[in-house]
């Protein structure tokens, strides 16, 4: 999730580019870069790190030219350094890009065979080697980008350059956003809306599979293929602030409805169809070193915790491996047993938790075999762990994480599958049901966001009540912990989750006509007890909010109020049970005017012990 910015017109290219990339900045803060074309040569200026580093360069080293792209970077293939910045150029071809190409290994097999030599670890690369490849038959420009674009399997959002033609910027889009911006014989390209509202209002959203040439002074707009496409703009009247979070209300609104996106993005490239498993780039663990795991300790803290809590049934269900989950404040203070045949996992949104770090220091000084799943590439956790599963959530501006709680119960998915083939405790057929249920599930994740105006209207209901009560069973009891977390985080409602099951051992004295409980009962194999449950809950008194599998007339005839859910394999139950819970917590929050991206007391990421 990169900012991207392209320019062309009668104005300097970097003083505009540079604006735009400043309100991209929350899309990718490792690194930045633009490139011009000025009298048919092009200059490059990038650097590692905030934007304020690639400012200060300009300064010392100004580009000129009314043509250029800009990118500000959020690592995903590559450490976040100078040399894996954007642009990347590979002779007259400048490109920048959002986006993971899936099949970019293989192609940079293909073209080092036919004489290109590559400088970064990035994926993005290999796009521009790819078209220079293809101007050598022929084609011109336009055309030579076609043929490229067409092998690349993945997702992009591309602006490319080439020093032969100055008087051209090309775009194109599959997977990835991408708007195109009108103004008085000048066009400007980006990410997202905020970059280029200060300049025009007129846009053209690019759909999948199109692309836009903008050469003297009018555009053109076709699908990747070449057939002719009529673009109407469409005009903004969003505020400045509006747009940057997209068109939604709040930075966690927004993430909310991410989920589909970044949830796709932590699958691309790693699912093996054909064999049942998948491919984890950066897990060097072979076959034999998995199979000698006697024991898994997963550590975290906060949502990251409620994800391993759901990883530990995931593992141990598929592997037979006996799996511990541990709070990282607490890990290092009880002198944990473990040893080489220990492998701990630990969880981190940003990557730099500093109870989750010196756990991991811990548990290497004990001889341990140590990973990390985490959403930023080159955090100090990354860089420490033996191994990691880096989650494309992309950047999370809101202090209560969704999307990268939702990309780390994939990841903890994906990590089931990989050590399951390993061990031999899951068979390919198995490996893949499970891949075919993965895949399915962003379209589902989508269909759950279709609910957010019904959950508002529920949230209407029970805004002022003072406590709430969360009930699920197995693999859903952490997703019961997590909606009281939501919920306790940004509305400041006392919320708690319980295992339904354990409810007649205290929590039932709590419950009457005020208390709220939100019970989680779709249709899996815990389904008859946890309808027991509820029906506990009704005969005291309590008003039911039941989260469902669609066409459950059972829970429907009983709960209160009823939120259904499309069915789902039961594995991935709750990744698709966040959904209304994050959405009830975010709409009883703004009921009672809290602060929803910044709620009182809490930081996005804990530095400190």
């Amino acid at each position: 999730m990169c900012g991207i910015v392209g320019y062309i017109g009668g104005q300097e290219a970097t003083p505009v580019i540079l604006e735009g990339l400043k309100k991209l900045e929350y899309r990718g803060y490792d690194s930045a870069g633009i490139a011009t074309l000025a009298a048919g040569e092009s200059a490059i200026r990038r650097s590692e790190g905030k934007l304020v580093n690639l400012e200060n360069l300009l300064r010392e080293h100004p580009l000129t030219g009314a043509i250029g792209i800009g990118h500000t970077r959020w690592a995903t293939h590559g450490r976040p350094s100078e040399i894996n910045a954007h642009p990347h150029k590979a002779g007259p071809i400048i490109v920048v890009h959002n986006g993971i190409i899936e099949n970019h290994l293989q192609l940079k097999d293909e073209l080092r065979q036919l004489g290109h030599s590559f400088k970064s670890e990035t994926d993005t690369e290999v796009i521009s080697h790819l078209i220079e490849e293809k101007l050598k038959g022929g084609p011109d420009f336009e055309n030579a980008v076609r043929l490229a674009l067409a092998e690349l399997r993945g997702a992009y959002a591309v602006c490319i350059l080439n020093e032969r033609e100055p008087d051209t910027l090309i775009a194109a889009k599959l997977g990835s956003p991408l708007v195109a911006g009108l103004g008085d014989g000048e066009f400007f390209v980006a990410s997202d809306i905020p970059a280029i509202l200060a300049h025009t209002r007129e846009m053209v959203f690019l759909e999948d599979g199109e692309m836009a040439v903008f050469k003297g002074g009018a555009p053109a707009f076709s699908t990747i293929g070449g057939a002719p496409l009529e673009k109407r703009p469409r005009h903004i009247d969003w505020s400045p602030l509006m747009a940057e979070k997209g068109g939604y209300r709040h930075f966690m609104l927004k993430e909310i409805h991410e989920q589909p996106r970044a949830v796709r993005d932590t699958i691309a490239g790693r699912l093996l169809e054909g064999e049942g498993d998948v491919y984890l780039e950066d897990l060097p663990f072979s076959d034999r070193q998995l199979a000698g795991v006697k024991r898994i300790v997963i550590v975290a803290c906060g949502t990251s915790w409620h994800a391993a809590l759901v990883g530990k049934f995931y593992i141990e269900w598929h592997c037979r491996i006996p799996v511990e989950v541990d709070i990282a404040s607490e890990f290092r203070y009880r002198h944990p047993v473990i040893d080489e045949h220990t492998l701990v996992m630990v969880i981190s949104q940003s990557g730099e938790t500093a109870d989750t770090l010196a756990a991991l220091r811990e548990a290497k000084g004990r001889g341990a075999r140590v990973m990390a799943i985490c959403n930023v590439v080159d955090s100090s956790i990354a860089r420490e762990a033996g191994g990691v599963i880096y989650t494309h959530a992309g950047p999370e501006i809101g202090v209560a994480s969704t999307k990268a709680f939702v990309t780390q119960l994939t990841a903890l998915y994906l990590f089931t599958i990989r050590l399951g083939r390993a061990t031999c405790a899951i068979d390919a057929n198995s490996g893949l049901r499970m891949i075919a249920a993965l895949k399915r599930t962003p379209a589902l994740l989508e269909e759950a966001l279709k609910l957010d105006g019904h959950t508002e209207r529920i949230a209407k209901k029970y805004m002022n009540a003072r406590d709430f009560l969360y009930l699920g069973r197995g693999r859903n009891f952490p997703i019961a912990l997590e909606g009281a977390l939501k919920l306790k985080e940004i509305s400041y409602i006392h919320a708690e989750g319980y295992p339904a099951g354990e409810m007649k051992h205290g929590p039932i004295a709590l419950i009457d006509e005020d208390v709220p409980v939100v019970m989680l009962v779709p249709r899996n194999s815990a389904f008859d007890k946890t309808l027991s449950n509820m029906e506990e809950v009704i005969a005291r008194g309590g008003r039911v909010i039941a989260l469902c599998t669609e066409g459950d007339d059972e829970v429907r005839g009983r709960a209160e109020d009823v939120i259904a859910l499309p069915s789902i394999d039961e594995d991935l139950d709750p990744l698709l049970l966040s959904v209304p819970l994050q959405l009830l917590a975010y709409h009883i929050a703004v009921l009672k005017g809290t602060d929803v991206d910044q709620p009182r007391n809490l930081a996005k990421s804990v530095t400190v012990e």
